[in-house]
């Protein structure tokens, strides 16, 4: 195969879809590494509820940005690209192919797309405000006034996210600008391959049940009373991920277990249809790949005939 140095191999899809499993099948058979693109993945201790890879399969293969902050810590969309960026390139000078494997559609993007960070403000009162106007009213009153400012950002990102939300508001509030509209762009200077993986809906919502019945059963009660005895709060970013706030509003008695599941379940379906704004079906960009068997050993020979007309 020729040079992997100037080569990056994005597989995208919506959650439970298979990326794991089969890109870490992919990654064997090109002697790939591993790049993660999930928001959640990062987290130290979090790891039923983002059904990260087991330490099996992480020695399977080189991973990277999985498991390198503690709850606590904050992290961002900056820090995230620019450790990323760094993985890649370090990656590409090893003469190995780098694939870039998430569903966190704002990862993806700022990656693929060389997105600059938008300015921050001088302080944190502006968003403080914010997060302490979601406290009063809720965080659907939160996400409504993003949405009446911009509704593309708003589409994309999920309302229990304080965090996120209060952020492209403060965007808004010291550019006059939607933050959707401000995603200064620097693309990078290797050749990129994208490749999506597709489910029919009533297909992956099965799946995601089945998932969210194995979190259970691994333990993810005990893992979010982990994260609480810890003094990680739910108002904390790491917690507004799908299934851990829900758990922790069952474990501080404010709705039952049921409750919490069927949440868990009705937020999830929400996700993938965030998903779907970052990653359509018509994007011409993506080459799309129904999951069936033997597509591991497809998309291997697709990206292999790929890296040999670079």
């Amino acid at each position: 195969m020729k040079d992997r140095t100037t080569s990056l191999v994005a597989i995208v899809g919506p959650t439970a879809v298979g990326k794991t499993e089969l890109s870490i099948a992919v990654a064997e058979a090109l002697e790939a590494e591993i790049i993660s693109a999930d928001s959640r993945l990062i987290y130290r201790g979090m790891d039923i509820g983002t059904a990260k890879p087991s330490p099996e399969q992480l020695a399977q293969v080189p991973h990277h940005l999985i498991d390198i902050v503690d709850p606590e810590q904050s992290w961002s969309l900056a820090r995230f690209k620019n450790a990323a960026d760094e993985a890649i390139v370090e990656v590409q000078e090893r003469n190995r192919l780098p694939l870039l494997v998430g569903g966190t559609g704002q990862y993806v993007t700022a990656i693929l797309e060389g997105w600059a960070p938008p300015p921050k403000a001088a302080d944190d009162s502006i968003r403080t405000r914010y997060e302490d106007f979601a406290a009063e009213h809720g965080t659907s009153a939160l996400h409504a006034e993003l949405q009446k400012v911009d509704p593309d950002s708003a589409a994309m990102i999920d309302p229990e996210n304080v965090r996120r939300v209060a952020r492209a508001l403060e965007i808004y509030e010291i550019t006059g600008a939607r933050p959707s509209e401000q995603r200064r762009a620097s693309p990078p200077d290797y050749r990129i391959l994208r490749l999506g993986l597709h489910l029919p809906r009533p297909e992956l919502y099965s799946r995601i049940d089945e998932r969210i019945d194995r979190m259970l059963e691994r333990g993810l009660v005990d893992e979010v009373q982990a994260l609480l005895d810890r003094g990680i709060e739910l108002d904390h970013s790491p917690m507004s991920g799908i299934g851990y706030r829900q758990i922790g509003e069952y474990l501080l008695s404010y709705q039952t277990l049921e409750e919490a599941v069927a949440e868990m379940r009705r937020r999830t379906r929400q996700f993938v249809r965030r998903q779907a704004n970052w990653f359509k079906v018509d994007d011409p960009d993506i080459e799309w790949n129904d999951l069936s068997d033997g597509l591991a050993d497809r998309l291997v020979d697709r990206i292999g005939s790929w890296l040999q007309t670079g």
